[in-house]
């Protein structure tokens, strides 16, 4: 475990400096399991699997140039006992493997909606409805198992998602919105049209389930997109510098619930 003392640091620059190392600790042969970050004091705490103390030193010098002011061994079976679990539970055997587990610390979270679902239902019929729905799940389930997503709850006409790193959630909800153009053009007469919403922070985990003012401004931004729209949090626009992502950044919009303008940006994609 390592400890960094940083004065005036935020929740946002720790999660950069996260992900910054997430994206090269397999150079270092480093397994980061989970952070804390006590912003009164400015400090955070890093667990990790390592083969040293000057592996962890090197991978945060060099993923963002943060090191840390001590690296200390400590015993998984005390920091287990202590905070209830250090990792993700494991995948019991006979549990299908559907990227359901639930992660902790930063995520970034999406909402999926399918548009005009209560419509479909009439046009369609209940039968054919319910097929349509087993395609849609499919479809939004293998492109999130594919991106390192992990479904926390089919909605009934969408689903709610969590990634660990933000740029695999945008690459996600572009392979969701491509993959809906790929089976609408094979399935003109019962075409399904999403739209989707990101956003990026610590929400809080209970009942197995994720809350907090990060899910709930994900859902509203679901609400707000239009379809085959991806609109995303600013937060997540930043976590995606140099990621070559393109954003189209909007005027700020009233969200439900929410007292003061969020600033938008709407991912641009392409089949």
């Amino acid at each position: 475990m390592d400890r960094h003392d940083i004065p005036g640091v935020t929740a946002l620059d720790v999660a950069e400096a996260h992900v910054k190392d997430l994206e090269i600790q397999d150079q270092y042969g480093v397994n980061l399991m989970t952070y804390w970050f006590d912003q009164a004091r400015g400090t955070v705490f890093c667990l990790m699997e390592a083969p040293s103390e000057d592996h962890v030193r090197e991978l945060h010098r060099n993923a963002h140039g943060l090191v840390p002011h001590e690296v200390i061994e400590v015993d998984p079976a005390i920091v287990g006992a202590f905070l209830g679990r250090i990792e993700d539970p494991p995948k019991e055997a006979d549990e299908p493997d559907d990227g359901s587990k639930i992660d902790s610390a930063f995520r970034a979270i999406m909402f999926t909606d399918i548009v005009g679902s209560t419509d479909m239902t009439v046009r369609l019929g209940d039968e054919e409805a319910v097929r349509l729905i087993s395609d849609h799940n499919s479809i939004v389930r293998k492109t999130l198992r594919s991106n390192n997503g992990s479904e926390i709850k089919f909605t009934g006409d969408g689903f709610h998602a969590s990634f660990s790193l933000v740029s695999e959630a945008v690459r996600c909800a572009i392979c969701i919105q491509q993959e809906f153009v790929a089976y609408n053009e094979d399935h003109p007469d019962r075409e399904i049209r999403v739209k989707i919403g990101l956003s990026a922070g610590e929400p809080i985990m209970a009942d197995q389930d994720l809350f907090g003012s990060t899910v709930n401004l994900a859902a509203r931004i679901c609400e707000h997109a239009a379809a085959e729209q991806i609109l995303v949090a600013q937060v997540v626009c930043d976590l995606c510098l140099g990621k070559k992502f393109d954003f189209n950044q909007q005027s700020g919009t009233l969200l439900k619930g929410f007292d003061e303008p969020t600033q938008l940006s709407e991912v641009a994609w392409s089949a």
